[in-house]
């Protein structure tokens, strides 16, 4: 938790995770996004998804400058139909912009209570006018990230001074909690914070092979199954295959609790 109580959002999986969630529901092939600092002064521009340069990365966005700036500005969603001849914004970063020849842009400012905490961006190098279909496809998805930080924040906060003896009740709620959440990794995190609660206990004589250990410790390290693959050189579904046998061995219904019961069994380093 930040000194302000507000989540630290910088590579947040919240954020990266509601990027990959704006590309499938916008059909746009660029999203990007990052935090504005406490006071809404500066954008932060930290993730990239079907950017070709690098131009964009760590662009940092005053407020009220360019479009994302616009945003925050304004506390609603900005958009253009081609960024470097828009009018009604200003130009201060088209020189950061032009490499990617983007065009058409949204950008969405992230609110949670009365505070701007970030902005995404969905983009095209087409240029062409956002139909009310992409801007509520764009809103909904931004809704989900709004509901998710509020959860997070409201988690740790709960988790980081729990009352006396009020261990067991806290996991309770919190993996209700984790059931309402639609952000797939703030929803692990989350259910790693709940297995932490409970004492570790792994069942006695567990033996993983090497692949599935293998594979647990690239979990441990935050890879996704297709990173596995790629790392391992092996299919997608074998990689299910080897975390669906781990996690049956582990007696665990996920892949966040098959990393702690390996760990608590001295299996994984």
């Amino acid at each position: 938790m930040t000194p302000s109580g507000r989540l630290a959002l910088t590579a947040s999986p919240l954020v990266a995770g509601a990027l990959q969630a704006l590309q499938r529901a916008t059909g746009l092939p660029v999203a990007m996004g990052g935090p504005v600092s406490a006071g809404s002064r500066t954008l932060v521009i930290d993730q990239l998804r079907g950017t070709a340069t690098g131009s964009l990365q760590h662009l940092r966005v005053d407020t009220g400058a360019g479009l994302g700036g616009k945003a925050v500005a304004l506390g609603r969603p900005s958009t253009v139909i081609d960024y470097l001849n828009a009018q009604g914004i200003t130009h201060k970063y088209d020189r950061a912009v032009a490499p990617e020849r983007l065009r058409a842009m949204v950008a969405l400012p992230v609110r949670v209570g009365a505070s701007t905490r970030a902005v995404l961006y969905a983009a095209t190098r087409d240029s062409i006018t956002f139909g009310d279909r992409i801007l509520r496809a764009a809103s909904a998805v931004v809704a989900r990230l709004e509901r998710d930080i509020e959860v997070e924040e409201e988690v740790r906060r709960r988790v980081a001074a729990p009352p006396l003896g009020e261990h067991h009740d806290l996991r309770a709620e919190l993996l209700a909690i984790a059931g309402s959440m639609h952000d797939d990794e703030a929803r692990a995190r989350l259910l790693e914070v709940c297995e932490r609660l409970r004492p570790a206990e792994a069942p006695p004589g567990i033996t993983l092979s090497p692949r599935e250990l293998d594979v647990l410790r690239l979990v441990s390290e935050g890879c996704t199954n297709d990173e596995i693959s790629e790392r391992l050189g092996l299919l997608p579904n074998t990689v299910k295959s080897y975390l669906k046998h781990a996690m049956r061995k582990l007696d665990v219904s996920n892949r966040i609790q098959a990393v702690n019961r390996a760990r608590a069994a001295g299996l994984l380093g």
